[in-house]
């Protein structure tokens, strides 16, 4: 009796992503129902609470937000501390505050709430068909912040004074739109025009004219949350034909919107999983298999056996696209230059790609794409991960001194970690070009400014012409450590998995530079995140005047069949390709190593495969000879190759030679390409199998760890983890950063941090 009589007071402090997804709304509504007293408020660490009143109520609302926090709320921690009891009246939402050398999260942009998509879709409501309508639960949030905490005056929207109305909301602790920072409607808030050839354009509805042009064949720049997106009817050959010409993008796939999810399903095959993910707040762009009786256009992912599609997610999508529509929305740049973001560089960029530009006053301060996953049959794996997840953190496995770790470069993101927490950047792009480099050093101010993080460490790739490499030397000389590319592949799969022990490592991808300046790429390691030892690899073969081998598998391939001792057939089409010099200079290569380096790469067999087997040639974007070499295998084919397995200087060599030969005589005596294809990504998967086995065995480890870009193939990964759970081992793949090198900071950071 005397406790519930008691009154205490208890300072709460909340960390986590827990600004701007309506936390102080929630907390104020919860204290006043129970009649505490007391305040709540945003800081740069985080929600800063003090409550007054009865205990069990005080306790009763801490369980409530741990058991149901707000729905796009994501608590890390919640810490109490007792207070004397003040005796102040009433609940308040107290003025934000800036700490020095705190950290807090902030929300990716999501997709609009069921709600607000309502009112967007209702006629009699005053925010109809409105592009920029939001509440605390949606919207936009990291393209628009500046700085924490998450205030109006400390985001894009801070020039748009709230009409009284908006205001009313924002200040009423009833409404879902209490304290939403981007409050605002067609009275005070941002809007949209349309311009050709620098010109605004004189109609009455800016909405209605972009349709009418999208109809009518032509291509409009449509200013979206993180960026800009090219868009065009996606069942129009004509003018997909034209925005490839006008890019230069010969067959690299354009990802696609559908007005909605019957829409998107009449356009491919969608499971539940897919379903659910292209529906689920981040919306993402999801890979999913073509639909042969589709009437989309075949030039949007030529050669290739799935499709990305989205569905709308911010409002001015769903005021675009109606029921039925199907658009092509590819990101709005210039070959490996960042997306576009601003109304003037997109007047100065974008002319010469659309017709026409629609626009929007609302500032986009962070540059973001759209994320990419693609399904296996255990779940989600990243592609790309951005816009939706980014800058939300992985929680590390270990704590790690401040640090920036750079990436690599292709598929371009950062790492800032401090403690356990690591944010991972949205996707910057291929770190090829100045363009690039300003657009990553601007991120990496932003996010460093952010969260508050000064690194004192620096951790770069070993490859000494990256160009993140050379931008961390010059920056950071002192403070720069270098981790090897494929060691940096492994961490990350571990770091992301919470895993410390020692695992045996697949590390397989297109190119890395190794420990004995040689190419890698096709790597088995052992260890843990204190350290990663090579125990493996794929047998060399030579790579061919360096990047014009990596453009042309047919390079490869003839590398691999002169190892192999197979000879140069005309019958294989990888022989038949080149021009009798060119197949002279390339022999002349393989005999003297003129021009030539050693490769142990994964990726690099996959081309040289898809080149002897006739699929492709030449490639116009990376892994393009792999993707279509998966995309035309057929499960039902019977049989398989097979890799020798060699002990040679102390390590285990996955001898490609025969199944090199064996491909090269299924080809030549009329195999179908699917079969090859089939049995291809058998052998390897049971290489890997076998390699674990052995291994596994020999040093008492029963972990397998999956990373780098050869495992974005879902027909290698899914056959590989089957084999090896099969066979006992605990398998470590990918769910929140991709395998890909845009995963690669991760694990710089995990290995760097232990060190």
């Amino acid at each position: 009796m005397e406790r519930q009589n008691a009154v205490v007071r208890q300072r709460i402090r909340v960390t986590g992503v827990v600004q701007g997804v309506g936390f102080r709304p929630t907390v104020y509504q919860l204290a006043t129902g129970r009649n505490l007293n007391g305040f709540v408020g945003n800081d740069s660490a985080g929600v800063f609470i003090e409550l007054e009143g009865a205990p069990a109520a005080i306790d009763d609302l801490v369980a409530i937000l741990e058991a149901a926090p707000p729905p796009l709320a994501h608590i890390d921690a919640i810490q109490r501390t007792d207070l004397p009891v003040t005796g102040e009246p009433g609940f308040s939402i107290a003025s934000s505050r800036q700490q020095v050398g705190a950290t807090t999260f902030v929300s990716p942009d999501l997709a609009v709430c069921a709600d607000c998509l309502r009112e967007l879709q209702d006629p009699a409501d005053r925010r109809y068909r409105y592009p920029f309508i939001n509440c605390t639960n949606c919207g936009p949030r990291f393209t628009i912040t500046m700085e924490t905490p998450y205030d109006r005056p400390l985001t894009t929207m801070a020039p748009f004074v709230m009409c009284e109305r908006c205001r009313a909301e924002y200040d009423d602790p009833t409404n879902r739109r209490f304290h939403a920072q981007p409050n605002a409607c067609p009275e005070c808030g941002p809007r949209i025009w349309l311009e050709r050839d620098a010109k605004q354009l004189r109609v009455a509805d800016a909405i209605a004219e972009t349709r009418r042009l999208i109809a009518a064949g032509e291509i409009v720049a449509i200013k979206g949350i993180g960026g800009f997106h090219l868009a065009c009817d996606a069942r129009n050959s004509a003018a997909v034909a034209l925005l490839r010409e006008r890019k230069h993008r010969t067959a690299k796939p354009f990802a696609m919107m559908a007005a909605d999810l019957t829409t998107a399903a009449a356009s491919a095959q969608i499971g539940p999983a897919a379903a659910a993910l292209l529906e689920s707040p981040p919306r993402p762009i999801v890979l999913v298999d073509k639909d042969p009786e589709s009437d989309l256009a075949a030039e949007i992912a030529p050669g290739n056996g799935q499709i990305g599609i989205m569905l709308p997610y911010a409002p001015l999508h769903h005021v675009l696209l109606e029921s039925g529509d199907v658009w092509v929305m590819t990101s709005a740049n210039h070959a490996a230059e960042p997306i576009v973001k601003d109304n003037e560089a997109a007047r100065l960029v974008l002319a010469e790609l659309a017709d026409a530009l629609l626009l929007h006053d609302r500032a986009i301060y962070v540059h973001c794409d759209d994320s990419v996953i693609r399904m296996t049959t255990e779940g989600e794996l990243p592609v790309r991960r951005s816009r939706g997840y980014a800058p939300f953190p992985v929680r590390l496995p270990v704590a790690v001194p401040p640090m920036l770790a750079v990436g690599g470069e292709l598929k371009a993101t950062f790492c800032l970690a401090d403690g356990k927490e690591a944010f991972m950047s949205q996707h910057i792009g291929d770190m090829e070009n100045l363009e690039t480099l300003d657009a990553f050093t601007a991120a990496v101010t932003h996010m460093e400014h952010l969260f508050r993080i000064q690194p004192e460490l620096i951790v770069a790739d070993l490859h000494p012409r990256y160009l993140s490499t050379r931008w961390a030397e010059d920056n950071f000389a002192d403070r720069v450590v270098h981790v090897q590319h494929h060691h940096a592949h492994i961490a990350s799969v571990m770091a992301e998995n919470q895993y410390t022990s020692p695992v045996i490592g697949f590390s397989f991808d297109g190119t890395g530079y190794g420990t004995d300046g040689t190419i890698w790429g096709g790597e088995v390691l052992l260890g843990d995140l204190d350290g990663l030892a090579r125990i493996g690899h794929l047998g060399a073969a030579l790579l061919v005047g360096g990047d014009a081998a990596v453009r042309r598998p047919y390079r490869m391939a003839l590398a691999h069949l002169y190892a192999t001792g197979v000879g140069w057939d005309r019958r294989i089409p990888a022989v038949a390709h080149p021009t009798d010099e060119e197949r002279r200079i390339v022999r002349h290569q393989l005999e003297t190593g003129l021009n030539a380096i050693e490769t142990t790469s994964m990726g690099r067999l996959f081309d040289a495969v898809a080149s002897i087997a006739g699929v492709r040639h030449e490639i116009s974007y990376e892994g393009q000879a792999a993707i279509e070499l998966e995309a035309l295998g057929t499960p039902e084919a019977d049989g398989t190759y097979e890799f020798d397995l060699i002990e040679e200087d102390g390590q285990l060599v996955l001898d490609p030679g025969p199944v090199v030969a064996a491909v090269a005589g299924d080809v030549t005596t009329g195999t179908p390409v699917g079969a090859i294809s089939a049995r291809f990504h058998r052998a390897v998967a049971s290489a890997i199998v076998t390699t674990a086995i052995m291994l596994g065995s020999r040093y008492d480890v029963h972990t397998a760890a999956l990373s780098g870009g050869v495992f974005q193939n879902v027909t290698l990964l899914d056959a590989a983890r089957r084999g090896l759970e099969e066979n006992g081992f605990e398998v470590l793949v990918h769910r929140l950063v991709p395998p890909n090198d845009g995963g690669l900071a991760l694990g710089q950071v995990a290995l760097a941090g232990r060190r």
